[in-house]
């Protein structure tokens, strides 16, 4: 994909070949808000939350039933989940996301999350409708057409039953997964769901361990899944939630952890700060093990693109993207993404860099 000219020869400076000071970075209006309007939200903390492990469907490739945490016993007590919420306000989580195999068969549980902590997000297939007293974002898994939907998730007339639930519902976001097999099909679903007015951001295949079928990402399927999206933000800029740097990062040869390096606690040893300190994955009997704490257990950590992941580890790295104004106004677009994705009541702005800038020390793909 060919790429405009910067502005400077030399990315680290100005005009005058001094390196770039962050007052210079948000000296301009439009980034200087923007940088505004999204430290705000710098408070929040985050752990995941395996509710159930019972699902209404089974889908090749899910990385639930993948590892040791499927076969955890469920705690179905409300009190015994609220108690653990008090627990993890008390240590400083601020942002929930309830997971697992299926949020939706438990809503009780959920319910009784939301009264403790009222930021999060709930990942569910979109089959069966999370009452409207849970008001975190939930985010509706789409892994293709519905003929698609039916070979792989064994479910009929699946994104009808998802739009006929969440269509108008200001909570809902979808999450269209490309897979090696489904990239085209994302039109169809693309014009559906605009057709309902319904939002959509995108999400990457990524193997979870051991898994080598039909699926998994190649080299030629990350640029084809690549020049899509970069069509469909221009194309459907009133729906799609994404921005060019989302592209960059999820598409890109390397998977996360080796172009920004993975913050939770399964790839770093470090409890001094961040998410090696306070990430948890809590499974259905609400123990946790800090060796495999991840926001997406048992995923093939060279091949994960995972959206879920970015989220925290791309948006850690604001000093490393604090270099030059497009990579920064790219960082920028990056976090304004993702919290639109996941928290409810935030808007997303449009994009400040309107194409793709590679990641700090590597190249752009």
């Amino acid at each position: 994909m060919a790429l405009p000219r910067k502005k400077y020869e030399n990315d680290n400076q100005d005009q005058r070949g001094n390196r770039w000071k962050f007052s210079d970075l948000v000296s301009k209006p439009e980034t200087g808000d923007r940088w505004e309007k999204v430290r705000k939200y710098f408070f929040l903390r985050e752990s995941t939350y395996d509710m159930t492990n019972r699902c209404n469907i089974r889908c090749e490739g899910c990385y639930y039933y993948v590892g040791e945490k499927q076969y955890a016993g469920e705690n179905r007590d409300p009190e015994a989940w609220r108690r653990l919420m008090e627990g993890e306000k008390s240590r400083g989580i601020t942002y929930v996301v309830l997971a697992g195999a299926e949020p939706s068969l438990v809503p009780e549980l959920c319910e009784a999350c939301y009264q403790v902590i009222p930021l999060g997000a709930i990942a569910s297939n979109g089959i069966k409708r999370i009452p409207r007293s849970v008001d975190y974002k939930i985010h509706i898994s789409v892994w293709g057409n519905d003929d698609t939907s039916f070979r792989v998730r064994s479910a009929k007339n699946m994104l009808l039953k998802q739009i006929d639930n969440y269509k108008g519902d200001p909570r809902a976001v979808f999450v269209y997964t490309f897979t090696r097999e489904n990239i085209d099909e994302i039109h169809e679903v693309m014009d559906l769901l605009a057709e309902h007015e319904c939002r959509i951001t995108f999400n990457i295949f990524s193997s979870p361990v051991g898994y080598s079928g039909p699926l998994r990402h190649t080299e030629e399927s990350l640029i084809h899944t690549r020049k899509t999206i970069m069509k469909l933000i221009s194309s459907h800029s009133e729906n799609v939630l994404f921005s060019p740097y989302n592209v960059v990062a999820h598409t890109h040869s390397q998977g996360l952890h080796d172009l920004f390096a993975c913050s939770y606690p399964r790839m770093n040893p470090s409890t001094d700060i961040g998410l090696g300190r306070s990430f948890r994955q809590y499974r259905t009997d609400l123990t946790w093990d800090r060796n495999v704490a991840c926001c997406v257990p048992d995923t093939d950590c060279p091949d994960c693109r995972h959206y879920a992941a970015g989220s925290a580890i791309v948006t850690a790295r604001l000093f490393r993207h604090a270099t030059d104004p497009d990579t920064f106004k790219s960082w920028l677009d990056y976090v304004d993404t993702y919290l639109a994705v996941w928290v409810m009541g935030y808007e997303k702005g449009k994009n400040l860099c309107d194409y793709p800038v590679a990641p700090p020390g590597h190249n752009i793909f």
